[in-house]
């Protein structure tokens, strides 16, 4: 075992969850293998939970919820500080954590995983130093009220940073929460968990339970003691979540699938849109569910986007995520690999054209989940792999012979989580991108702004995350009228 993985096992983390402020042994006797994505080796067995396990969780929350949610905003914003802080102090085992347990580039684990995810946590703090919790409209007061107690379900894909963009604005307003992360991704949440502990978070205000969906995930969301659950995952995930869930009536988000087009528009500067484009698509190996992976381009300009675009894919270093030259390591766990290497396949058997990339592995690698960066181009929008999300760094090149086409192809989906446009006419630029129907929208590469709110349209899922709207999600609101009416006299 590694030195983290060997840490956490001495401290008895892999077969324990955090319940009410301890580390407690589960009821049940199952275990979830943890691989390495490099090696295909096993890193450790961490112990699952049960409903039972889930169901102790939530009284915990639910106990701790009226102190919590009583608590002074400078309190809540005092302890997220706190939590930044920490995870700033172990930034590098926080990367070396996602690098062994979903193949994260190092690199990419130490200037993406990590940071982006403690953003995350410092928006939040800002966001709550902001808010009014109480406004007046006419004599009327305007409140918003913490939810309740929040079970959280998070994904192997992006193992901290998802978990950060739920649990930071949930204990921004005052709820307590139930988290699940992922079993096949688990040792980041942990080690968050102790940071959580030692920031001085009130016992039960914060709850891990490890377990699969349809152990634990499904238990917390049909339990009646659950007001909300946030999940980001699949749809088929999501679909379920919101069934069990339906029964109570509780409130649930859910940022789900996507399959995300980036419109080059005529005027757009080739060179300038299409390597960072190759490059958005194939971020954290394609892993990402508002990854622009469906690249539209006028057909007069299809060539020169081939030859940009095959020559942007020779820059990605594909290789052990401890070697200093990798840019992209492995992907994160075997199903999602093979899932990878059909649908390549699939979309040769549909007639795409091959521009780079392709099956197998990169030359060199007889072993591992890695992947070559693939590029088909004459994609036509009714094809397998321009329809369904393949969640890897596979990137559609498909023709349009105008805009008004342009804007039909990116919006023929059953997704609307994220898009791109590009194009040196600002205000076109901008009237293409209200016409996209996603929940955000990149004009020209921008920085990205974690006070953005993010969340999908159609069957994205449903809810928004980051900034005052992440915020939002996690309040009720009440009204009391007469509130602010002249006293009798």
């Amino acid at each position: 075992m590694t030195e983290i993985v060997d840490m956490l096992a001495r401290r008895g983390r892999l077969e324990r969850a955090f319940i009410g402020g301890d580390w407690v042994t589960p009821q049940g006797q199952a275990t979830c293998e943890v691989v390495n994505p490099a090696t295909e080796a096993a890193l450790c067995r961490i112990r699952l939970g049960t409903a039972a396990d889930a169901d102790r969780a939530v009284t915990a929350a639910a106990s701790a919820f009226p102190g919590w949610s009583d608590s002074a905003p400078a309190t809540r914003a005092a302890l997220l500080a706190r939590i930044e802080t920490l995870m700033d102090a172990q930034a590098e085992t926080l990367a070396e954590c996602m690098s062994l347990e979903m193949g994260a580039a190092r690199s990419y684990a130490r200037s993406a995983q990590v940071p982006l995810a403690m953003a995350h946590v410092r928006t939040a703090r800002e966001v709550l130093e902001g808010f009014k919790f109480q406004s007046p409209r006419g004599t009327t007061a305007i409140r918003h009220e913490p939810i309740g107690v929040c079970a959280l379900i998070t994904p192997w894909n992006w193992p901290l940073y998802q978990i950060t963009a739920k649990l930071a604005p949930a204990l921004a307003a005052g709820c307590c929460v139930v988290l699940k992360p992922s079993e096949l991704a688990p040792l980041s949440a942990l080690l968050l968990a102790e940071l959580i502990a030692e920031a001085g978070c009130p016992p039960g205000v914060f709850n891990l339970v490890q377990g699969d969906g349809p152990g634990v995930g499904a238990a917390l969301a049909a339990h009646p003691g659950v007001d909300m659950i946030s999940i980001t995952g699949s749809m088929r995930a999501g679909i379920e979540v919101a069934r069990a869930a339906a029964p109570t009536l509780k409130r649930v988000t859910q940022e789900l699938g996507g399959k995300s087009p980036n419109i080059l528009l005529p005027d757009a500067d080739l060179a300038r849109a299409v390597p960072p484009g190759v490059a958005a698509a194939m971020r954290n190996l394609g892993q990402s569910c508002s990854a622009p992976t469906r690249m539209i381009v006028p057909r007069a300009t299809l060539p020169q986007v081939e030859d940009l675009a095959r020559e942007a894919a020779a820059q990605i270093v594909v290789g052990d995520p401890f070697d200093p030259k990798a840019t992209h390591g492995a992907i994160a766990n075997r199903a999602q690999f093979d899932r990878i290497q059909t649908m390549i396949g699939v979309g040769i058997d549909e007639g795409a054209r091959l521009v780079t990339g392709g099956p197998g592995r990169p030359d060199g690698r007889a072993t591992g989940f890695f992947v070559r960066p693939t590029v088909f181009s004459d994609v036509r929008t009714d094809m397998r792999i321009a329809q369904e999300e393949i969640f890897g760094p596979v990137l559609c090149l498909i023709p349009y012979d105008d805009v008004d086409e342009a804007v039909r192809i990116a919006n023929d989906t059953r997704f609307g989580l994220g898009a791109h446009v590009q194009g040196t006419d600002a205000a076109r630029a901008r009237a293409v991108a209200g016409r996209i129907r996603a929940g955000q929208v990149h004009l020209n590469y921008p920085a990205w702004d974690p006070h953005a709110p993010f969340g999908g349209y159609k069957q994205s899922g449903n809810g928004r995350e980051y900034g005052r709207e992440g915020l939002l999600e996690y309040l009720e609101v009440k009204s009391i009228l007469g509130f602010y009416a002249p006293a009798a006299s």
